[in-house]
């Protein structure tokens, strides 16, 4: 059988099960933001922020993923 034989596959047969799972969070996040687009006050010791939920979740996981990994990279040490 040469190349030229074989069968071709569909663009859907040559995604992978990682894309398929980051095409399923990004729709899942985005679900998430079109939910969450109402605005929030949020106090922090003596100052208050308006901002949309979304936005204030991010930064906070944004903020504990640096966290984790300064707390990893101290750890191998």
């Amino acid at each position: 059988m040469t190349p030229q034989d074989a069968p071709k596959r569909t663009l859907l047969s040559r995604i992978t099960v990682n894309q398929w799972l980051a095409v399923v969070l990004i729709v899942l996040a985005a679900v998430f933001i079109a939910q969450n687009r109402n605005r929030v006050d949020i106090n922090f010791l003596l100052v208050t922020v308006r901002s949309p939920m979304w936005l204030i979740l991010l930064i906070m996981f944004l903020v504990g993923a640096v966290a984790g990994l300064l707390i990893k990279r101290r750890g191998r040490r």
